[in-house]
């Protein structure tokens, strides 16, 4: 039995090295920073708690049915990462030149006594916290990868390791995120609107180039496939 909690703990360190530096909370954190500052603040601790679920359950549904699902629906891993790549480009290239504010500002006549409906409040949590944030394509392939070569490893781990691990993992990952976000309402006190902007749009310039990036790459992946 000792055996066994050494390979479960080793699994779950191996699958926190592998996915860290991928599902990085606070790319999530600038995008919450810039997406979220009209949002009221218990409506947006409500989101980040969303988001950390969402996260969790992405991590998991890729881990235990990714393979199969891209394979039932005929999607390539190169195809991830250009579909990724794109979402992770637009929605930089929106944090980098924001839209303009004057739609937010106050109705004339009676509209302004009108208090605002949920549907006017925006959802994050799913798109962009969560997905492509940080459970991204980056997060999804590794994943993948990670969940078809885990029965190759020697010596081979029982059942409820390969099970156990993986849970354990994702729940420390949306843990992390969870805490990352809470703390971001420091960030706004402490930088106040100028430097939040000014963050939101260098995180949007590097959004615009991880997204670049990562088609880029897919592109790289279907050429050398190509040329095997």
């Amino acid at each position: 039995m000792t055996e066994q909690i050494i390979q479960l703990v080793h699994l779950i360190g191996l699958g926190l090295a592998m996915l860290l530096p991928l599902a990085n909370p606070l790319t999530s954190m600038s995008m919450l920073l810039s997406l979220g500052e009209n949002i009221p603040r218990p409506e947006l601790h409500r989101q980040v708690r969303q988001g950390a679920f969402y996260v969790v359950l992405i991590m998991l549904v890729t881990y235990f049915l990714g393979t199969w699902i891209i394979h039932a629906l005929g999607i390539s891993m190169p195809g991830i990462r250009i579909a990724g790549g794109m979402i992770v480009a637009f929605i930089g290239f929106n944090m980098l030149f924001p839209a303009s504010t004057a739609t937010n500002s106050p109705p004339a006549d009676g509209a302004a006594s009108k208090p605002s409906t949920p549907q006017s409040v925006p959802n994050i949590a799913f798109v962009p916290l969560a997905l492509p944030g940080t459970a991204g394509p980056g997060t999804i392939a590794m994943i993948i990868s990670a969940s078809s070569k885990i029965s190759s490893i020697q010596p081979h781990p029982p059942e409820w390791v390969l099970v156990v691990a993986p849970i354990i993992v994702a729940l420390l990952l949306g843990a992390l995120f969870y805490i990352c976000l809470r703390s971001a309402d420091r960030l706004v006190r402490f930088l106040g609107h100028d430097g939040i902007d000014a963050i939101s749009r260098i995180m949007g310039f590097l959004l615009v180039c991880m997204g670049v990036q990562l088609v880029i790459d897919g592109v790289l992946e279907i050429v050398q496939n190509g040329a095997m």
